[in-house]
């Protein structure tokens, strides 16, 4: 048959859903010992593909085989006792139990009736010498750092003595130094033979960490292409099916008057932001860079009213909001926050509601009562505005993918007619072409007049978007650098001033 040379292969995927083919004739294969990455726009067919491949799903057509035999995947047991494990983007675990616990859940090694603690502590420390890891087998889950989390998962997928491993976007939330150690993680996993399949929108890391690559668009198979064969640039041509000429869209504009003006803000609370001062004109994108925990994200929660303030002013419309949530909500600041499952979709409930969650009160007929057909209007119009793929405006939005969520997010601020927006990482998890379209609406809005304040860990993105960076080091201003003139090796050693 020819599979041999193969440790999976999986030949001819088709899947539909309700009013969506989502998978056609897909063609996916992994050897021993290489990293094969997937890529592909959101809503291309990545998780669909990785879901049949775990048995979360069940495909309409095609054929998986592990080592060239034919393997019938019903359920996610099935996936791991033909030894493939999955460590999803979002890690499902039980915080309130320590590592261990976590990793054989299920499965505890047992002493007669007992189960048996020394045996698997000595099994969860095997595998952690094995790979170098820093963790500790009786820490509980929810005091360790994401990263650490992500470790567990990876621990458990050996545990399984999994032959192939899918990680799912799994450096989405880890530091530089954090992805340094995955990364050598990987690597031991290659040569004990293992092969990984590696989902993941940052193009750099994927040229780095990949053998291979194969591309999805629009879920349908394009290229299965060796890494040190291919581009950057071919590479975002396939996934987009255009030429992105730049990966940023030009940003000719007029900047005007200072609409807000930040003064030696300061917050006592972990992680302590000190004695920040900047300001902002209209028209303006100013990008905020730094490190993980330099408090950027903390910045922007401050100047929203969501983190108590110590010392220092927010000043906008001649008047000082530091501290009221409220007044700057009146007076047009609107915040778009980094986790969007967590603090930013109502999973449960459809698009429109989503989307019109913060300017309800617009769609109310006079008599204070909620108005279906205000409601709808208002939902098409950022459907529209923001381009968002879903089959109907009734669709739950978990059902939507990343970039297209974070377009509901964007839908549902812009609805307030915002003066100021402050996004934190709006493009995380996004892939390329989305990433494209949320740059331009950035762009868009501050020709309007409007002024964007953006946090972002990707640099090229700072550089390539913003007017000004600002950028944090241990909570303070490090510096403010004109983008137009400022590299990559300018903001890092800024980043790491006070380090």
């Amino acid at each position: 048959m020819g599979h041999e040379s193969y440790l999976l292969e999986m030949k001819s995927i088709s899947k539909r859903f309700p009013g969506v083919q989502a998978l056609q004739d897909v063609q996916f294969n992994v050897k021993a010992g290489e990293v094969h990455a997937l890529m592909g726009e959101n809503g291309a067919g990545k998780s669909t593909l990785m879901k049949c491949l775990f048995g979360i799903y069940q495909m309409d057509e095609g054929e998986i085989f592990m080592e060239g035999a034919p393997v019938q995947i019903h359920n996610p047991r099935k996936a791991l006792d033909s030894g493939i494990a999955m460590v999803q983007q979002e890690l499902e675990q039980i915080p309130q139990r320590n590592v261990m616990d976590n990793i054989w859940l299920g499965r505890y090694p047992r002493k007669g009736l007992f189960i048996d603690d020394a045996k698997m502590y000595e099994d969860t420390n095997k595998i952690i010498e094995l790979f170098n890891m820093d963790i500790d087998p009786y820490a509980q889950m929810n005091h360790l750092s994401v990263s650490t989390k992500q470790m567990a998962d990876i621990i458990k997928a050996v545990s399984y003595n999994a032959k192939v491993i899918v990680l799912d976007e799994p450096t989405s939330s880890l530091t530089e130094k954090e992805t340094e150690s995955l990364f050598q993680i990987i690597k031991r996993l290659k040569e004990q033979g293992s092969g990984i399949i590696y989902i993941s929108h940052k193009l750099e890391e994927v040229m780095a960490i990949s053998d291979r690559v194969t591309v999805l668009r629009d879920g349908r198979w394009v290229a299965t292409e060796r890494t040190e064969d291919i581009t950057t640039d071919e590479l975002i041509k396939l996934m987009v099916d255009r030429d992105l000429e730049k990966r940023f869209p030009p940003k000719d504009k007029e900047i005007g008057q200072t609409v807000l003006s930040v003064e030696n803000l300061s917050s006592v609370y972990s992680p302590q932001i000190h004695d920040v001062s900047f300001e902002v004109r209209t028209g303006e994108i100013l990008g905020i860079g730094g490190l993980v925990g330099a408090g950027r994200t903390e910045l922007l929660e401050c100047i929203f009213g969501m983190r108590t303030v110590s010392e220092g002013a927010v000043y906008a419309g001649g008047r000082n909001l530091v501290g009221s949530h409220k007044s700057c909500k009146d007076f047009g600041i609107a915040m778009v926050t980094e986790e969007r499952r967590e603090t930013g979709i109502f999973p449960m409930m459809d698009i429109r509601w989503n989307t019109v969650a913060s300017s309800i009160d617009k769609d109310c007929t006079g008599m204070g009562l909620i108005s279906l057909k205000k409601v709808e209007k208002s939902t098409q119009w950022a459907v529209d505005a923001m381009r968002i793929k879903t089959p109907t405006l009734k669709t739950l939005i978990s059902s939507l993918s990343g970039g297209n969520q974070q377009k509901v997010l964007l839908g549902r601020c812009l609805l307030n007619e915002p003066k100021i927006l402050l996004l934190d990482e709006p493009t995380r998890g996004i892939d390329v072409g989305a990433k494209y379209e949320i740059y331009q609406l950035m762009i868009a809005l501050a020709k309007e007049g409007k002024a964007v304040i953006f946090v972002s860990s990707e640099m090229p993105e700072l550089l390539g978007i913003a007017d000004r960076i600002l950028v944090m080091s241990n909570g303070r201003n490090a510096g403010i650098v004109d983008a137009e003139s400022c590299t990559q090796e300018i903001i890092m050693k800024l980043a790491a001033k006070y380090l």
